[in-house]
């Protein structure tokens, strides 16, 4: 969150942070989560159309002339694109619901063969067959046609408070397509039946609920990197206005967290351990 309007990018816009519309900036981020760890691996700065548009600000801010405005989900595929480009071995890719609803991000995702599960808003359409009958309905129109039979008991992983135990269940969806599964995955909170997450899930057509789950619940790993790399290495702790002193900073912090990670992963493995650091 920013107080001044010098800082690159910096508008009045949704902060995931403050959980509320906030003068702030807003970086993109691509974490990399494994048993041994987690960190980050790629990062950009979002330039709002205001500041996109605004050439007098920009070059005071000294944003590049190649730098044009694009989208938080975008920006991910470039993210992603530059990842995969490395051959950075990775089996999933995971994502809230900013991106998961974006169908350019799934269908580059698709192209390059890489399995998803992508959170998406309640009133995302999907096609599936509903009652021997091909259809067009909302996440949760699919999810009331689910059989008591089809939810299950899964924890997505261990939590601040312990496991984080939900009933899930799976739709197959895009009925005419024949390669690999395609599923709407719906998360149900155990205390409030009415509290539900919709997932688009797209992977080897033999993938287990489970499996399904157990990506979901990786997603919180961006949360607790977050955590690490402002506790750590100061990730949030700079004070500083233009385009490429954001990226300088950034970079450095998150160079830094990678470095403690493998550094616990190599100390733990030598002790026959599997760890990750501590928040």
């Amino acid at each position: 969150m920013k107080k001044g309007t010098k800082s690159a990018g910096v508008a009045r816009q949704y902060s995931g942070t403050a959980g509320r519309v906030e003068n702030c900036q807003i970086g993109v981020f691509l974490g990399y989560a494994t048993p041994s760890g987690r960190t980050f691996l790629d990062r950009e700065l979002y330039l709002p159309k205001v500041w996109a548009e605004d050439r007098p600000r920009r070059a005071e801010a000294l944003v590049g002339e190649g730098v044009e405005f694009a989208t938080k989900p975008e920006l991910a595929m470039r993210m992603i694109s530059r990842a995969l480009d490395a051959a950075v071995p990775a089996g999933w890719v995971t994502g809230d619901a900013v991106y998961g609803q974006h169908s350019r991000l799934r269908m580059m995702l698709e192209g390059r063969q890489m399995p998803y599960v992508l959170a998406v808003p309640v009133n995302q359409r999907v096609i599936a067959t509903v009652d021997g009958k091909v259809a067009e309905l909302r996440a949760d129109a699919l999810a009331a046609h689910l059989p008591t039979q089809a939810w299950k008991k899964i924890s997505a992983g261990a939590g601040s408070k312990g496991p984080r135990i939900y009933h899930w269940a799976r739709a197959a969806i895009r009925p005419l397509e024949d390669n690999d599964g395609y599923w709407l995955l719906v998360r149900r909170s155990l205390s409030d039946p009415t509290d539900l997450a919709y997932y688009l899930c797209h992977g080897p057509e033999r993938t287990p609920l489970r499996e399904l789950v157990r990506v979901a619940g990786a997603r919180w790993a961006i949360e607790e990197t977050f955590q690490t790399a402002k506790g750590q290495v100061g990730l949030d702790q700079y004070q500083v206005r233009r385009y490429d002193s954001w990226y300088r900073h950034i970079t450095l912090a998150m160079l830094a967290h990678a470095f403690l990670t493998v550094t616990s992963a190599d100390a733990g493995a030598k002790r026959g351990l599997a760890v990750r650091p501590r928040n």
